[in-house]
C-alpha cells in the first residue's frame, strides 16, 4: 500500500486508527504491523527529505549563484540606467543630435516611440526649478491627459432650523461652476556656441537645464499671478471670484486682505513686487511700530506685479494675498519635464546652436475666494 500521496495529519489518523483496530476481536495484526511499518517509513523519508531542504536553502543563502550571469548594463532596471554616466552622456547627445537611438538602447526596455525619459538627477534638477519659483512649488499639480474642468461651489442655500410639527424646509439649492483648463506651451530658447556643444555629458545638461528650466518655471508663475489679477471679484459659471481691497503699504492692509478669504483658504501667503516690500518696512520703521506688516505670512516677490505708486493706474493690482494650494491648479498633460529641442542649422553660419525648451502646462484659479487682490 502506497502512501506517497497521503497528507501527514491523513497519516497520524490512521495510526491512530489502528491502535484501536487491533483491539477487535479477529484483527490481522499482521497487516495492521505492515501498514503501520510502511506509515512510520513514510514519515520519517519526509523528515529526512525535509533536512535536506533546509541544508540547501542554507548552502544558497551562504555563497553566490553557481548559475548567476554578469548582469549587464541594459539587464538592470530603468532608474538604475538613468543614473549611470553612460545614460547621462547619450541623453546629453540626444540633445545635440536629436538621435535618440543610444538612450533607448540602454534602457531595459527598448521600445520606440515615446518621449525618452530625462536622467534621474535631472528630475531633481526641474524640482529645484519648480522650488525656486517659489509660488509654483505651492500650487497643487495633476497629470492628466488633455484638458481639465473643475467644478467649485457657485452658490448654496443655507441651512435653517426646523421646529418639529413645523412646515418642511426647503431643499438646499446648489449651484456649481465649472473652471476649464486648457493647456498651451511655454517656451524658452538660447543659442550657444559649437565650443559649449563640446562639454561633457553633466556640464552640458547642467548648463542648459539650469538656463531653460528656471526661466519657464517663472513664466508659469508669472502666467498664473496675472490669471488672479485678471479674476472679478464675483464669481460666474465659468470663473471663481477673488476679493478686492484698496490700500497702501500700511500696518493694517494685509489684514484686511485676509478678512476676504474663503475658509478653506488656510495657509496664504504675500506676493507682491520688491519694491513694495521696502515700502512696507519703511512705514514700519518710521513709525517705530513692533509689529509685523505682514501678520505672519510668508512674502514671495513677482516683478511682473507693479511696485506701489501713488501716481499708478487706479484700480491696479499692486499685492496679493492667498492661498495657491487651494486655490491655483497646474495640470501637466505630458509630465512636468522640461522637452528641448535642438538646432543647429538655422543659425550655423555664425557657429551658433538653438535650443528650445517647452513645457506643456494648464493653470487655473479654481476656488472661490481663496485670493485677495490689493490695488491702488
Amino acid at each position: 500500500m502506497g502512501f506517497q500521496n497521503w497528507t501527514v495529519d491523513a497519516l497520524e489518523k490512521r495510526k491512530a486508527e489502528i491502535a484501536t483496530e487491533i483491539e477487535k476481536d479477529g484483527a490481522d495484526l499482521d497487516a495492521l504491523n505492515n501498514e503501520v511499518r510502511e506509515i512510520n517509513a513514510e514519515l520519517e523519508k519526509r523528515k529526512a527529505d525535509a533536512a535536506k531542504r533546509e541544508e540547501i536553502r542554507k548552502a544558497v543563502a551562504g555563497s553566490p549563484n553557481p548559475g548567476e550571469r554578469v548582469v549587464e548594463e541594459a539587464d538592470k532596471p530603468a532608474e538604475n540606467v538613468r543614473n549611470s554616466k553612460a545614460y547621462i552622456d547619450a541623453y546629453a547627445n540626444y540633445i545635440k543630435t536629436g538621435d535618440d537611438s543610444e538612450c533607448r538602447a540602454l534602457l531595459s526596455t527598448n521600445a520606440t516611440g515615446g518621449q525618452v525619459p530625462v536622467p534621474e538627477y535631472i528630475e531633481g534638477r526641474i524640482r529645484t526649478a519648480w522650488e525656486r519659483s517659489g509660488l509654483m512649488d505651492l500650487v497643487r499639480k495633476t497629470y492628466i491627459r488633455g484638458n481639465v474642468k473643475v467644478g467649485f461651489e457657485l452658490s448654496a442655500t443655507d441651512a435653517v432650523v426646523h421646529t418639529e410639527g413645523t412646515t418642511a424646509p426647503n431643499e438646499e439649492v446648489l449651484t456649481f461652476g465649472i473652471v476649464s483648463m486648457v493647456p498651451a506651451s511655454i517656451k524658452k530658447w538660447i543659442t550657444i556656441s559649437d565650443e559649449a556643444m563640446d562639454m561633457g555629458g553633466t556640464e552640458f545638461l547642467d548648463y542648459i537645464y539650469d538656463e531653460l528650466t528656471y526661466k519657464i518655471a517663472r513664466k508659469a508663475q508669472s502666467e498664473l499671478i496675472a490669471k488672479v489679477v485678471a479674476a472679478t471679484a464675483s464669481a460666474t459659471s465659468t470663473a471663481v471670484g477673488v476679493g478686492v481691497v484698496a490700500g497702501t503699504p500700511s500696518l493694517g492692509v494685509v489684514a484686511e486682505a485676509l478678512g476676504t478669504l474663503s475658509d478653506e483658504a488656510a495657509n496664504p501667503v504675500i506676493v507682491m513686487n520688491k519694491a513694495t516690500w521696502a515700502q512696507f518696512k519703511a512705514a514700519q520703521y518710521d513709525g517705530n511700530f513692533n509689529v509685523d506688516p505682514f501678520e505672519g505670512l510668508d512674502v514671495h516677490f513677482e516683478s511682473t506685479l507693479p511696485a506701489f505708486s501713488t501716481s499708478g493706474t487706479t484700480g491696479s493690482t499692486w499685492m496679493i494675498v492667498g492661498d495657491f494650494g487651494v486655490g491655483a491648479q497646474a495640470n501637466f498633460p505630458n509630465g512636468d519635464d522640461i522637452t528641448i529641442k535642438y538646432d543647429d542649422l538655422s543659425l550655423a553660419e555664425k557657429d551658433l546652436v538653438k535650443l528650445v525648451g517647452r513645457e506643456y502646462v494648464a493653470l487655473g484659479v479654481v476656488a472661490d475666494h481663496a485670493f485677495c487682490k490689493v490695488t491702488f
